[in-house]
């Protein structure tokens, strides 16, 4: 009976993050999320966090060095098309993030992850710095949310005007786009800038009134990189995750006694 042929590889997305025991957000969420865009997603563990719908009850971040070795495992061997950097915790951790993916010539999507969806802190105080010096810089397209951007730069966003300001204020740190997310304004669609500082695009969708919407800035982050891992633009890349992360939103399902995650399979369900 003649072999059969060796399927072909899919575009290969490394995530470097914190992992979310309770599944929704985290490497939990990056890695079903790269799956469900046709994409091979794989991990370097950052941190480890003890987590479900109620919020996080701790978190305890790897040692450099197993960050190091993890990274060096994944990209001198399998190679990478898109890395995605989520929950790094310390500011040893975030410099020596940002040291590596220097090296990489893969687009590099950061999620600048400060505070989880139930408030609770997941990077220390003095990691900030590190953060607009040593990660920022080597970023394709950073994924800021509201508090997040408020966290990095002092701007203090409440209108949908006051995105551009947020963006240029980003920008200001190095990144090469800035997708600012409007989803923490009170009224309105759920509306982000992208930006390079010239051109603009304006992603909108419908604002849902599901609140199991734990994984939300995960899986935007992650659908962005397995796009641009598959070769789209970035304008493009950030259309398709902002549509994936729509439907996964709609479709965010109750898990526990607080906060459900957004549905990462909700194609798969026809939902």
């Amino acid at each position: 009976m003649p072999a059969q042929p060796i399927a072909a590889a899919p575009p290969r997305v490394l995530t470097v993050a914190g992992s979310d025991s309770g599944g929704g957000a985290g490497i939990q969420a990056d890695l079903k999320t790269m799956l469900a865009l046709g994409t091979h997603g794989m991990s370097v563990v950052a941190a480890v966090t003890a987590q479900n719908s109620l919020g996080v009850q701790g978190y305890w971040e790897l040692p450099a060095e197993a960050v190091a070795a993890q990274f060096r495992s994944v990209v001198d061997d399998i190679g990478v098309q898109a890395v995605k950097t989520g929950m790094l915790a310390s500011a040893e951790l975030v410099a020596l993030v940002g040291e590596l993916l220097a090296e990489v010539e893969a687009p590099v999507v950061v999620d600048p992850v400060g505070v989880s969806k139930h408030g609770d802190s997941l990077l220390a105080a003095d990691a900030l710095d590190a953060v607009r010096e040593r990660l920022l810089p080597v970023a394709t397209v950073v994924t800021p949310n509201l508090d997040e951007v408020a966290q990095l730069t002092g701007v203090h966003v409440e209108s949908e005007e006051g995105l551009r300001e947020a963006a240029e204020a980003v920008l200001a740190h190095g990144p090469t786009w800035a997708l600012i997310k409007g989803g923490h304004l009170a009224e309105g669609d759920a509306v982000d800038l992208l930006t390079d500082g010239r051109a603009e695009y304006w992603l909108r969708a419908r604002r849902r009134s599901n609140r199991h919407t734990h994984g939300t800035g995960c899986t935007l982050a992650s659908a962005l990189a397995a796009r641009l891992a598959r070769g789209d633009a970035v304008p493009e890349a950030a259309a398709a995750a902002k549509e994936y992360t729509a439907g996964a939103i709609a479709a965010g399902f109750r898990l526990g006694a607080g906060i459900g995650p957004v549905d990462h399979g909700w194609r798969l369900r026809g939902v």
